[in-house]
């Protein structure tokens, strides 16, 4: 609501939402402000914001006040000014002058209000604290503002830092006053963002350095797509912030802020390679990264892409068509991903193209498309602010999805139901009115009597279902049989919690469900989703805000790579390959004639490349030798090719097996968009040149084209994503000129001015028929069950500091630092029973391969299962997961398979990324710049 009120003598239009401060600003009036930051909750601890308002004794915190009707404010008097200098100049005398406080938020106001040398006596200086890799402790330099308290526990929901002590010896401190390396810490960096003084600065010096420039761009890791800031110094990323985006508020976790110096590794690529002759290929070839050319030769990109084209040609035009496979890349961009994924199509000739979507959430697409005919969520994340329930089941946000989890935490602060269903427990469960620890395997038993819940007690939403569903009897006829008190004894969650959670959901104004591959990653992940979809159906939890579907998307850019067609039974934007009406609409947008069959899948690629059906592969930004089910009969296949291309930023495990390599451009040194698991098209800007000679991805892909005969002329992405325009209808809307404004537009976007659609499905699902699909499931068990030789049951999955197959976050000095060995999660008792100590090596050993690598005690991790990450070179843990695959996703089974543990083994050999060396090597390389 408007308010009028006088300000500095002149009348202005205030809000009754919107502080002294927050309107002063407005209006182009700066007022000191050191405890307050925009997006953070007034403290008014400070006292430097200090304002005259006309008939009260006092003066006023302008961050704590809202202006009233009439009334007349004046920050500038010779009673505010004084007060605020008198302030500024207390807190300066505590404060030393060092490198890390000079520039800060303080010294700056100094500086605007002219504030001298202060009068006053300096306290007694606390040590340093230097134990974080990543971040420095100067409690010498803090003021007690209270912003990082607030950034840990309001903000992140992290709760390490509070205040201990009283008088001269209050402080923050990190949990119980341990040293910030020894705590609970995070390292999110959100209380380094907030500092206004320098106590809380980037480690190593590196705060202190002042960047040439800064580029805007966006997060390249986890679909959440944090937009961030790059500081710039010399063609080098010196530090990153968060920037204020529609999908972080300028909040990052540890890999956004912190995993960004991959691109400066020695490994970097820098000129195509050629493989040597007698080199043969085999499934335990490797290469030392430090002496590649032990096995390849330097190149000419002449050269290069001439051996690549002619190769990829040859096996075309002898062997068919269908000889040859690509696997696109989630991690570049929309333009790239469109390209490659036209080249196979019209450049190869088949359909055989596909990406890491087939190892993520595939089932969950299958599922989406079969019931509601649209493979993206209907809700954004921070729909959870609308939302009185939230269901978060097979997945772990705050590890997976950082960001995305503190909106999470901040709903359940402010009061919303959160539900989290998982086998494992995590950091989010302490924030859960119910934890559900299912029996791993057995999600359709405990979302099926859900079902039976809402059905069988009148939970129902009937008009919806009458208006806007079909199949709603098939299913309802189904869950019968699923009571809670039969399924209790099958999925481990007692009768009554499951009718207490079904009921929360059903009745709430508005429940969400954010599910990730503990869902999706089964032979019955697409029955998961199912059953997910069917909860939305029947409750209308769907197509209004606070509600609705959200697989959360692993990579920074699967769901845009998946809108662009890097799938093998659908064009771009979803439009099916078998479909005559989609296939015309690209022939003549492409002149070119297509494949109306689909193309192959991920692991149906690796079948027939071992069977030597496939004979060539295009690999662009993937890494099949580490991420497919099975790695063993992976890299098997993969060394049978005739001839294989891989495109890439590092040697990668797949690139071991390459006959030629072509150096490519890591996130942070190209231009294009990405699209995040919310929908939002977003725009990445190049901030820092590639090293030697490697290439754009774009003009890579540009350049093969030609060499195998399409005549493209691609210069840049604008072209390509206008081409992409004219066959996606959902971004049709969405102009390059847009996106340089706004940096993020969400599709739908049909039509040039659409502000996008944020919430869909409102009014209709964009079916044949206007309405929603019920799909019965039944109870599927896993391909392979524990029994006396493997007892016990292996999840795989990812962790906080690192992502995918670790090519990037294994070669980020910080996020190497933190977490530089494998280890595998295995309950204290289990541990105990085994004899084992944290911290000792034990072995895991399934049906198809053995690793050996350090335990953890985890008591999230429930007895008779153990945990691994898949991120480790040295001790994969897709040498031990079942390759069978969901009939209908093709999915495999990465999230159940039996194994058996065993103490002690060999110990486990760090990779030669050499992340752990390069803290030290950075030091030198930052204080040189």
């Amino acid at each position: 609501m408007s308010v009028a009120f006088t300000l500095n003598g002149t009348s202005v239009e205030g809000r009754s939402d919107e502080t002294l401060l927050q309107s002063a600003k407005r209006h182009g009036i700066e007022i000191p402000h050191l405890c307050y930051t925009d997006g953070m909750r007034a403290d008014g601890n400070c006292r430097a914001c200090m304002v005259e308002i006309k008939g009260e004794r006092v003066l006023a915190p302008s961050c704590c006040r809202y202006p009233m009707s009439g009334m007349e404010v004046t920050t500038n008097s010779p009673r505010a000014v004084a007060s605020q200098k008198m302030v500024l100049e207390l807190l300066l005398s505590d404060v030393p002058e060092q490198a890390y406080t000079l520039n800060s938020e303080l010294d700056q106001w100094a500086k605007k209000l002219c504030v001298g040398k202060p009068r006053f006596g300096a306290r007694h200086q606390p040590a340093q604290d230097v134990s974080h890799p990543a971040i420095a402790v100067h409690l010498d330099a803090c003021i007690q503002c209270g912003r990082c308290v607030r950034a840990c526990r309001e903000t992140q929901v992290n709760d390490v830092i509070g205040y201990a002590f009283r008088g001269a010896e209050s402080k923050i401190v990190f949990d119980l006053d341990d040293p910030m390396g020894n705590s609970t810490c995070v390292a999110c960096g959100e209380c380094v963002q907030a500092c206004p003084t320098g106590a809380l600065m980037p480690a190593r010096g590196v705060g202190t350095v002042v960047a040439d420039r800064e580029v805007e761009s966006v997060c390249p890791y986890c679909g959440v797509g944090c937009q961030l800031t790059y500081h710039v110094k010399e063609n080098k990323i010196l530090f990153v912030q968060g920037k204020d985006g529609p999908a972080n508020s300028s909040r990052l976790c540890v890999k956004g802020r912190y995993g960004f110096d991959y691109v400066q590794h020695r490994h970097r690529l820098t000129t195509p390679l050629i493989r040597k002759p007698g080199m043969k290929k085999h499934k335990n070839f490797t290469v030392d990264p430090d002496n590649w050319s032990d096995v390849f030769r330097e190149a000419t990109w002449e050269e290069a892409l001439d051996v690549a084209a002619s190769g990829l040609r040859s096996i075309r035009d002898t062997h068919g068509k269908k000889s040859l496979a690509g696997f696109g890349s989630a991690k570049g961009t929309n333009e790239e991903a469109y390209l490659f994924q036209k080249l196979v199509r019209i450049g190869f000739g088949s359909n055989n193209v596909d990406h890491c979507t087939r190892l993520c959430h595939a089932s969950s697409v299958a599922a989406l498309m079969e019931g509601l005919n649209s493979g993206a969520v209907s809700n954004q994340v921070r729909d959870v602010d609308k939302a009185e329930v939230i269901l978060v089941i097979g997945a772990n946000p705050t590890n997976n999805h950082p960001v995305a989890a503190t909106w999470m935490k901040n709903a359940a602060k402010a009061g919303a139901k959160l539900i989290v269903a998982d086998p494992r427990g995590s950091d989010l469960t302490r924030h859960a009115t119910h934890f559900l620890q299912f029996n791993a395997d057995t999600d359709v038993a405990l979302l099926n009597a859900m079902l039976h819940v809402i059905v069988t007690e009148g939970l129902v939403d009937q008009a919806f279902v009458s208006d806007r569903t079909s199949g709603y009897e098939a299913l309802a006829e189904n869950v019968k049989v699923f009571s809670p008190e039969l399924m209790a004894p099958i999925c481990g969650i007692d009768a009554q919690t499951i009718r207490e959670v079904a009921r929360l959901y059903a009745t709430s104004k508005g429940s969400m469900i954010f599910w990730g591959m503990g869902i999706s990653q089964h032979v019955h992940g697409t029955d998961n989703a199912r059953c997910l979809i069917a909860l939305a159906l029947a409750t209308g939890q769907i197509g209004k805000p606070g509600s609705g579907l959200h697989p959360l998307r692993g990579q920074n850019n699967v769901q845009g790579a998946s809108d662009s067609g890097l799938i093998p039974m659908f064009y771009p934007d979803y439009q099916r390959v078998g479909t005559l009406e989609a296939r015309k609409r690209f022939e003549k947008l492409w002149d070119a004639e297509l494949d109306p069959e689909p193309g192959l899948t991920v692991v149906e690629i690796m079948n027939a490349a071992k069977k030597g059906q496939i004979r060539g592969m295009y690999v662009m930004g993937e890494n099949p030798a580490m991420s497919d089910p099975d790695v063993d009969h992976a890299r098997e296949a993969i060394a049978a090719l005739d001839h294989m291309v891989v495109q890439d930023i590092f040697l990668t495990e797949t690139a071991y097996l390459a006959d030629v390599i072509l150096p490519a451009t890591a996130w942070p040194e190209k231009d294009g968009t990405v699209t995040n698991t919310d929908r939002m098209v977003q725009l990445g800007r190049k901030a820092i040149e590639p090293p030697g000679d490697a290439r754009g991805d774009l003009w890579i892909i540009n350049e093969l084209a030609r060499g195998l005969g399409l005549d493209w002329h691609y210069s840049h992405p604008r072209e390509v994503f206008n081409e992409m325009r004219q066959c996606m209808d959902s971004i049709a809307g969405i102009t390059w000129e847009r996106l340089e404004r706004e940096s993020s537009v969400t599709y739908p976007c049909e039509k040039e001015g659409d502000p996008g659609q944020p919430v869909v499905f409102v009014t209709r699902f964009p079916t044949a028929t206007g309405r929603g699909l019920f799909v019965p499931a039944d109870l599927i068990s896993a391909d392979e069950r524990p029994d006396e030789q493997f007892p016990m049951v292996l999840i795989t999955g990812r962790q906080l500091e690192h992502w995918h197959t670790g090519s990037m976050t294994r070669r980020a000095s910080v996020l190497d630092y933190i977490e530089p060995e494998p280890v595998a999660s295995v309950h204290p008792l289990d541990l105990s029973q085994l004899g084992a100590t944290p911290g000792e090596t034990i072995t895991i050993e399934s049906r198809r391969g053995k690793i050996a690598l350090y335990a953890r005690a985890d008591e999230g991790t429930p007895r008779g299962a153990v945990f691994v990450p898949f991120c480790y070179y040295e001790a994969a843990a897709n040498m031990l997961t079942n390759p069978v695959l969901d009939p209908f996703g093709k999915i495999p089974e990465f999230k159940y398979c039996a194994v058996r543990i065993s103490k002690g083994g060999p110990t486990p050999v760090h990779s030669s990324f050499g992340g752990g060396a390069l803290l030290t090597q950075g030091v030198d390389r930052i204080s040189n710049s």
